[in-house]
């Protein structure tokens, strides 16, 4: 036989032989181990090769079937174990360099647009695979380079192929691929045992779509295409010649390279259909194509052919390889796609190529290397050439791009302008990251190279600009970013293009404009240039022609607007006001022209431009006024003489126009009165129209400059005594006090106003809804004038008028309309319009009601009432929609009935009751109109309303049955109700709320019948808002009025009844348990009230406790569920739920207030016996075996414990009030004990709601407490259970559910309160045993080896137990033994910190815990903790934690964490800071530098804003104990101010951030001397030095000579 077998390699070799026997003696060769052929493996690859090129080279002849044999016999010897195992024992196989040709020529055949190959794409894949995975076979690509090369340069073509049929319309499935894979799913997977034939079809219910095997052979060239670049990348770095590598590279991958990596885009692969590769794979692929150009590109050793090339052009000389015009070359010349998606790939392309070029060739950011930022800099103006903007670099003319056929020009459609923007966009940001601009260096050394070429590509942007494209103006940002000077000289266009005229209302396109004109503004604050940014924005306006008004201050720009001028000199304020005064001055007609007759024709061109020129100029002054810094008394006198004539000058305009109109209101009265001639009639109608709608432009425009002017002049006069207002009117001089009988200007002005001789009210109100506004805002402020001079206050011709004042600004026809009004209003008084207007009255009239109510006439408070209590939204959803920072009607209304004003306004809160209560009353009535107390409108009959409360309580039946539509509607109404304020109400109106709602609560049901079915029972419902607004009326100030007219008694028993016939109705849900809960609440809140008024307590609690421990309840009790009708049972169960309810927390509260005195507590003993024993009786019925499984689906675990623990209280209580009588003992122990094995065995068998494993928690601890005090009594009771057993028990399964992984971390957060006083009452008294068996559980928790292992969490269970028990009270030889042990526990913590911190995703979970724990030691060992070591052990470690790239409630979580432990130290261990104080401050320094990092201003926004502030906050809090203990860091002071302002320099930081760390670091300053503030300035560096002269400048401004004033009064 072995000769037999050993003639087989003749039989291969022989012609004679057919090739279907061939293959099979070729496959039983190689599984056969009695083949003897020597070096068998080799030969049979040989074989198989060689019959392979023979006939692709047409030498050998067989059937199609045989060749797709032979491919399949390669694949099978490439994949199998044995061939793997071979090569693993050392031995050597090789593939010959004709396969590899052989592949390359059939993965090309592939890649045509018309494949005709003979052999099946994904066997060639899974040969290619099989190869490139064994390093061994792989030699024979990556031995030759140009053949690796070859092979990666046909997959990525096929790729690139496959993912355009995926994009565009895919073509057929190819056949020979589906028949190949069918063939190969048949096969084994393992390869060992082969089927000789290699044949075999899928079963006729195969789940394999042709469309499905498409796309497993695509998934797999991908696959093969990530393992070929793998490969590929290796050898790449094996190349000793880099320039050979650039030269293949460009020529052969580049194109096919760049246009796959723009297939696996994401925005290209964004197709509904699935796509067959997943995202992970793309990317990865991405990253390898990015890595593979980079070395190849981009190698260290070709940075000097860079230089050369860019540095060093001379278009005479004919130099080595010039890289970057053969990269030039490549993007430019267009491959075989068509234009527009080439120009999306090079587009795309060139960012990369820069990206790629900084790494390689870049410096980082701080770092300065001005060569290689020339080199970089050369090197983007070169790529900006391949965007054809129509820049010309210098490389442009000493190349052959310009003989290059480019697509287009430039681009010239929006699509390709998109592309551009966003590609210039990326270069400039990575420019601008890297910092390879230096503008010194750029203007000293090389002629503004740079300059010139930021201010062509700026020129380009705005002579083609593109304002609708949101790139577009995030490049003019980054241009300002990187130099003003490049956007300087064209400023004027830039805000014509993208302010002024700009009309795109796309919220991309405003978003990315207000981001750049903040930034623009921020950056002409910075250079105190920000008159010339606004002289420049005026000169715009003036040369623009507006043909409608335009806002041009929105939210955002006016926010960053009042931010920039406080930071501003307020001289220049005051110049920037002056410079938009002057500009309205110049649309004014000169004063002759006002007292002449106006000519028509001059006034229609006046209007048509002069207007809203005006207008919009008037806004900008409006907002420059309200956001500059008031003068006050320590402002310096020429900045008040500035002010002074800045309010003259307004004041003579305003008097200008004022003027003008009243010569326009002439000239139109006397046009009016003349009778039109024949045949002008049209042309007067349109003449008069113009002027019309001049006329309320110019109104419009003198209110608001009258308006602002009174405001400022008002501001002014209150804060500054140096300053004198221009206008008589506005004074109140002595004369006119001395003078009784002679009203003052003040009067006088006011009484023009309301009497329309300066602004006619009817002309005003007509003219437009913002000069109706405007002109109450007016009327409003000469209000305060008024008001402020009590003299003329006391007059009576001043109160008539301040009542025609206050009836003016309400308008009682306005507020009729807020009703139907749900328009927004984003608060800003330019931005009002006709749909805006009521909201803006509505504000202005709410937020100024306390100075106009008392002026108010009874119709006017009603109507004030009425839109107060109908304006509110119907769902408290509602508001959440509204957009940020705008007002509506209703979220106006109901912030102010919230706020603190509206209980200080008695009258109007007493209607808005009255009305509200009324609204309850008209919705009862539609049910019921025959009870006496829905018969009256005017007063509430309190008498009959106890009546039918009584009747309720004691029949248990309702009398007003409501449908849905009447549950809704009264559900709105006690929504409003229940944000009020109690404590504002009067005695009658809380006893008439009360009393209404609480006969609603027993009097009403709701009809389920009448409900929806998706909404469910509304009857719960309403059943929960009841007890919750009752609960809100018994913490009011007058509610013991109540009580004068029902007995508390009642009210607890009616309480229950009602409950309890609500649950006859209702089904177990969410909203039931809540209402049982809100009950529980009212019985608490009125049963301590009860105690607390010390009035006929004993009557009132007796009366309670009678009806709870009557027979009927206790029948109830004990009527357990047993029937089988699931209806009375759910029922049975409900009553005992609400049952057991009162009673617990109705013994709970009880005996929370024993011990007051020895009178209150027989009463409490009396009564707590009673409801103790009806409690044992019904939870002994409860628990029956029989009746748990009934219970349990409606009763929770949670609940029986609670009730349980409850009643263990009570006796607990009983026990200790009669312990010195030695009469009482725990009457239901064998109850508790067998209850308590119950709690023990379940708390740890399976995953748990975390309101059980509390309750239990607190059950053990009292358990405890009862069986140590029974153990005291054993010798007269019978045998307890031990005491050290049930300590063990208790400690086990405390263990064990600290290490329980269902627990989440919040919910065991949670349960630490709980675990804390189980632990208190375990070690209270303690014996050494006990202890010594926690101080073992201890030493085996803290095992690093677990941490090391991965499981956490038993070491996180550990150290909570630790930090727990070092909280407990300890007696004192486990006090001393605990501490004795505690260096060694912090030094276990430490290294658990160390090792914790080097994985960032145990942050949250682990490290911020042992932190939490080891501040929890570091404030118990106050006075104790003697060794300073182990405080500086402590700071090291906590150098250790992360602080990066941390999601923002991790990071405050961390961020909290740190700080924390730093406060312990310094309060807690003062006496160890003179030597742990640097490493104190290294610690700190973290937080500071990490918080600015996290605080800067962002491109997204304020997102998590809040997380930031927080943590701001706290920096600011430790910088004031630092100076606090100044003893300690007097010599570091300087030191802390100087790292301070180092990383200030760095960062921009949000505002809110930065006035926090200021406030902090002032604090600091306070500590310096002299000489460090002059160590400071010479020792920091230039831009440091800035920031720090800027710095210790406002703290001499603002926060020094504060200090220095409250020192005058410090003894």
């Amino acid at each position: 036989m072995a000769a037999l077998y050993s003639g087989i390699h003749l039989k291969l070799k022989s012609t004679q032989t057919p090739w279907e026997d061939k293959i099979k003696l070729a496959r039983f060769a190689w599984i056969s181990s009695q083949c003897l052929l020597p070096n068998k493996e080799q030969v049979l690859l040989d074989w198989c090769t060689h019959a392979l090129t023979g006939w692709f080279n047409k030498k050998v002849e067989f059937s199609q079937n045989v060749l797709e044999g032979l491919w399949c016999y390669l694949d099978d010897l490439l994949h199998s174990r044995k061939l793997h195992s071979f090569l693993k024992q050392g031995k050597s196989i090789s593939l010959r360099l004709n396969l590899a040709q052989l592949l390359l020529d059939r993965l090309q055949d592939h890649g045509q647009s018309q494949p005709v190959a003979p052999v099946a794409l994904s066997t060639l894949l899974s040969v290619c695979q099989g190869i490139l995975s064994t390093p061994a076979l792989s030699a024979v690509f990556t031995t030759k380079y140009e053949l690796m090369v070859s092979l990666l340069a046909r997959l990525i073509s096929l790729a690139c192929h496959r993912l355009q049929q995926f994009s565009g319309s895919p073509k057929s499935d190819n056949e020979s691929d589906m028949e190949a894979l069918q063939s190969q799913l048949a096969v084994d997977t393992d390869k060992v045992e082969f089927n000789l034939g290699h044949q075999g079809d899928l079963p006729a219910d195969s789940k394999y779509t042709p469309k499905s095997i498409e796309n497993m052979v695509s998934a797999k060239l991908f696959k093969v295409l990530l393992l070929a670049l793998t490969c590929y990348s290796s050898v790449q770095r094996q190349q000793a010649n880099p320039n050979r590598v650039f030269t293949l590279v460009t020529n052969q991958l580049f194109q096919p390279m760049i246009f796959l990596r723009h297939w696996l885009s994401s925005a290209t692969l964004s197709s509904p259909a699935p796509f067959p590769v997943s995202q992970q794979m793309c990317r990865d692929i991405r990253t390898k194509i990015d890595t593979i150009l980079q070395l190849a590109l981009f190698a260290p050793e070709q940075i000097s052919l860079y230089q050369e090339e860019l540095t060093k052009v001379n278009s005479g000389k004919k130099g080595p390889l010039r890289p970057t015009s053969v990269l030039l070359l490549k993007l430019t010349v267009q491959s075989v796609c068509e234009p527009s998606l080439y120009y999306a790939v090079k587009s795309n392309m060139v960012s990369v190529l820069f990206k790629l070029f900084l790494e390689s060739y870049g410096t980082a950011k701080g770092e300065r290397n001005e060569e290689q930022g020339m080199l970089c800099f050369f090197f983007l103006a070169s790529l900006s050439d391949a965007l054809e903007l129509g820049l010309e670099s210098h490389l442009s003319k000493n190349t052959d791009l310009q003989k290059c056929p480019s697509p287009q020009s430039a681009p010239g459609g929006p699509e390709s302008w998109s592309l551009a923007l966003l590609a210039v966009e990326s270069l400039l940001n990575s420019a601008l990251s890297v910092d390879i601009y230096n503008v010194a260096a750029d203007r000293i050394r090389h002629g503004e190279v740079q300059l010139r070429f930021y201010r062509n590509l700026a020129e380009i942007l705005l002579k083609r600009a593109q304002p609708s494209i949101p790139a577009w103006y995030r490049c003019l940002k980054t241009l300002l970013s990187l130099n003003h000077l490049i956007l300087e000289p064209d400023l004027e266009q830039l805000l014509s293009l993208a302010w002024v005229n700009m009309d795109c209302i796309d919220s991309r396109v405003l978003r990315a404009k207000q981001v750049t004109l903040c930034s623009i503004l921020q950056t002409y604050t910075k250079l105190r240039q920000l008159p010339k940014f606004f002289s420049d924005l005026l000169s715009v306006i003036s040369d623009s022609a507006l043909d409608q008004p335009r806002p041009l201050l929105s939210e955002e720009v006016v926010s960053t607007l009042r931010t920039c001028l406080l930071d501003s000199p307020p001289s220049q304020t005051i110049e920037i006001c002056s410079l938009v005064l002057q500009s309205i001055k110049k649309y004014i007609p000169q004063k002759q022209t006002i007292t002449d007759e106006i000519n028509p024709q001059k006034e229609v061109a006046f209007n048509a431009d002069s207007s809203l020129k005006m207008m919009c100029l008037s806004h900008i002054l409006h907002s420059v006024l309200f956001s500059l810094k008031t003068i006050d008394n320590a402002s310096p006198l020429p900045l008040v003489r500035q002010s002074q004539k800045l309010m003259e000058t307004m004041q003579e305009v305003s008097k200008e126009l004022q003027q003008y109109l009243g010569k326009m209101e002439m000239q139109t009265k006397q046009s009016v009165q003349k009778t039109p001639k024949k045949g002008k009639k049209g042309q007067k109608f349109a003449a008069s129209e113009t002027n019309t709608q001049f006329t309320q432009n110019v109104l419009e425009l003198t209110l608001l400059l009258k308006y602002t002017w009174v405001e400022l002049d008002t501001l002014f006069s209150v804060h500054c005594s140096k300053y004198t207002s221009p206008d008589p009117v506005h004074q109140i001089t002595s004369e006119n006090e001395d003078e009784k009988n002679t009203a003052s200007p003040v009067m006088e002005y006011i009484q023009s106003l309301l009497s329309g001789k300066i602004f006619p009210q009817a002309a005003v109100i007509a003219s437009s809804p913002f000069c109706s506004l405007l002109l109450r805002h007016i009327v409003l402020q000469q209000m305060k004038k008024i008001l402020s001079d009590p003299l003329t206050c006391s007059k009576s011709s001043t109160i008539a008028v301040l009542n025609q004042a206050a009836h003016f600004i309400a308008a009682e026809d306005e507020l009729e309309k807020c009703l139907n009004v749900d328009h927004k209003w984003d608060g800003q008084i330019n931005t009002v319009n006709a749909s805006s207007y009521l909201v803006a009255h509505w504000y202005l009239v709410t937020s100024n009601l306390p100075l106009i109510l008392p002026y108010l006439g009874d119709k006017h408070l009603h109507r004030v009432a009425t839109v107060l209590a109908c304006s509110q939204p119907l769902r408290p959803a509602q508001d959440k929609v509204t957009m940020p920072n705008s007002l509506t009607v209703s979220l106006i209304s109901s912030q102010f009935l919230k706020s603190n004003i509206f209980p200080e306004l008695p009258s109007l809160f007493s209607v808005t009751v009255q009305f509200l209560l009324q609204s309850l009353i008209r919705v009862l009535r539609t049910v019921h109109s025959d009870l006496a107390i829905f018969k009256e409108n005017t007063q509430i009959q309190k008498e009959i309303l106890v009546e039918r409360i009584l009747l309720s309580s004691t029949n248990g039946k309702a009398c007003v049955e409501l449908s849905s539509t009447q549950t809704k509607d009264l559900l709105n109404t006690l929504q409003i109700i229940q944000v009020l304020n109690p404590d504002g109400m009067s005695s009658e109106d809380l006893s008439a709320c009360f009393l209404l709602v609480f006969f609603m609560l027993t009097a009403t049901s709701s009809q389920t019948k009448d409900v929806d079915d998706s909404e469910g029972s509304r009857c719960p419902t309403l059943l929960k808002r009841l007890l919750q607004i009752l609960i809100s009326l018994l913490e009011g100030t007058n509610f013991p009025s109540v009580l004068k007219s029902i007995h508390g008694g009642t009210l607890l028993q009616a309480v229950v009844t009602s409950v309890l016939r609500h649950a006859l109705t209702t089904t177990e849900n969410s909203d039931w348990l809540d209402s049982v809960k809100e009950m529980q609440a009212f019985i608490q809140c009125l049963v301590q009230l009860i105690i607390t008024r010390s009035s006929s307590v004993r009557l009132n609690l007796n009366q309670f406790a009678s009806f709870l421990c009557s027979k009927e309840t206790k029948d109830k009790l004990a009527d357990t569920p047993s029937s089988a009708n699931t209806a009375s049972c759910n029922v049975s169960t409900l009553t005992a739920h609400v049952l057991l309810a009162s009673l617990s927390t109705f013994s709970h509260t009880l005996t929370s207030n024993l011990g007051k005195s020895k009178s209150l507590d027989e009463l409490l003993t009396q009564i707590l016996t009673q409801t103790t024993a009806t409690l044992g009786l019904a939870v002994e019925s409860l628990l029956k075996p029989h009746v748990v499984p009934k219970v349990s689906g409606i009763i929770c675990q949670a609940f029986v414990v609670e009730v349980v623990t409850v009643m263990l209280q009570c006796e607990l209580s009983l026990l200790s009030i009669e312990e010195n009588k030695q009469t009482r003992s725990i009457n239901h122990m064998l109850l508790y004990q067998g209850f308590g094995l119950q709690v023990l065995r379940e708390i740890n068998s399976a995953p748990r709601p975390k309101e059980f494993l509390v309750s239990s928690l607190r059950f053990l601890s009292t358990f405890y407490n009862a069986v140590e005090k029974a153990e005291d009594k054993q010798e007269k009771n019978e045998k307890i259970k031990d005491l050290d057993g049930l300590f063990t028990s208790i400690l086990h399964s405390l263990q064990t559910l600290l290490t329980a992984h269902w627990i989440s971390s919040s919910d065991l957060h949670e349960m630490e309160p709980a675990v804390q006083k189980l632990l208190c009452h375990l070690v209270e008294k303690c014996s050494a045993e006990r202890f010594n068996l926690m101080l073992l559980m201890i030493k085996e928790g803290l095992n690093t080896g677990k941490l090391r292992g991965g499981n956490y969490r038993e070491v996180l269970s550990t150290v909570i137990f630790i930090k727990l028990l070092f909280c407990c009270l300890l007696p004192e030889a486990c006090f001393n033994a605990l501490w004795l042990i505690a260096p060694q526990i912090i030094s276990t913590m430490m290294f658990l910190l160390k090792s914790s911190s080097q994985d960032v995703s145990l942050n949250l979970p682990f490290t911020v815990p042992v932190v939490a724990a080891v501040t929890t030691l570091l404030r118990q060992g106050e006075g104790v903790m003697a060794n300073p070591h182990h405080v500086t052990m402590i700071l090291g470690a906590l150098q250790w934690v992360s602080l990066d790239r941390l999601s923002p409630a991790v990071y405050e979580e961390t961020f909290t964490a740190i700080h924390e432990t730093l406060f312990a130290i310094i309060k807690c261990h003062p006496q160890v800071m003179p030597k742990a104080a640097p490493s104190f401050l290294n610690v700190f320094y973290r937080l500071v530098a990490s918080i600015m990092q996290e605080g800067k201003q962002r491109k997204d926004g304020n997102t998590d804003c809040g997380v930031y502030l927080r943590c701001s906050m706290l920096v600011e809090r430790m910088y004031s104990h630092i100076a606090a203990t100044s003893e300690n860091f007097t010599t570091l002071s300087s030191f802390i101010v100087a790292q301070y302002v180092t990383e200030l320099q760095k960062v921009t930081l949000r505002p809110d951030v930065k006035l926090c760390l200021t406030e902090g670091i002032y604090m600091i300053l306070d500590l310096c001397l002299e000489q460090d503030i002059k160590f400071l300035m010479a020792g920091l560096h230039s831009g440091v030095r800035e920031v720090f002269n800027e710095l210790y400048s406002s703290y001499t401004h603002y926060h020094k000579t504060q200090r220095q004033g409250e020192e005058k009064y410090t003894v």
